[in-house]
């Protein structure tokens, strides 16, 4: 049996027990131990984890953790290219894919709304979310810390907000999401992008009185909804504002 020791910084200290976080602490390791297979043991998904420094060298999840190791645990940086550091993947996720797990279907939408790739069903379940995040590179988005902890899922974010609003504003943040944000051009019901749709043609496909009042239309090619600037979209707007006038603050 071998003894290392361990610190976990910034939200990482969110999955610790009280007495172990934001400071040093030893923890038992058995034989031939991955500094993976402690960091989970310890409570913590790997796909919260972007660099893992052992003695101050930056190690893979795979190194097998010896008598005296102290190793520094560190989660994703997102205004900071640490790219060169990086040994526990091969490289940062910075293509913005989702895939939502069946509790979060209210952050789905709002993650369309907001125009990111968002795949959800709530007949998924953890083994298609695992495969579909490794085969298509996919952020795994879940409440699930054991979900997390598959090891083909190689990028995922455990939300710790209960409600969608402030999941969205959790997720804006963490992942800086304001920059890459291109608002309701995706369908919140299907998840395909959106086009421009002819005001002519919209007339055939609404109500008369939607057609009297808005000019502009978008349609969804694949499940024919039609979307207008009416008082559903202007509450969305009003909700995604704060969110993107971060990015120029």
């Amino acid at each position: 049996m071998n003894r290392a020791i361990f610190r976990f910084y910034e939200e990482l200290n969110d999955f610790l027990p009280a007495d172990r976080r934001r400071r040093e602490f030893a923890c038992a390791c058995p034989d031939g131990a991955t500094v993976k297979h402690m960091i989970e043991a310890l409570g913590v998904p790997h796909t919260e984890v972007e660099l893992i420094l052992l003695d101050g060298e930056s190690v893979n999840f795979d190194r097998a953790i010896l008598d005296g190791d102290r190793l520094a645990v560190y989660p994703m940086f997102e205004r900071l290219d640490i790219s060169p550091l990086l040994r526990v993947r091969a490289c940062p996720l910075r293509v913005l894919r989702f895939v939502a797990d069946a509790h979060l279907g209210g952050l789905a939408a709002l993650l369309r709304m907001s125009g990111f790739d968002t795949l959800y069903e709530n007949a998924f379940d953890d083994g298609e979310i695992a495969e579909i995040s490794a085969h298509q590179g996919r952020i795994v988005l879940t409440r699930d810390r054991e979900l997390l902890k598959r090891r083909i899922i190689s990028h995922g974010c455990y939300l710790h907000a209960r409600k969608p609003r402030e999941q969205l504003a959790e997720l804006f943040e963490r992942l800086d999401l304001a920059r890459s944000a291109r608002p309701f051009s995706r369908c919140l019901r299907c998840n395909h992008p959106l086009r421009e749709l002819p005001a002519e043609q919209a007339r055939l496909r609404v109500p008369p009185k939607v057609a009297e009042r808005h000019a502009r239309f978008l349609s969804c090619d694949h499940c024919d909804q039609v979307f207008w600037q009416g008082s559903h979209w202007r509450s969305m707007r009003a909700l995604l504002e704060p969110l993107l006038r971060a990015d120029c603050s």
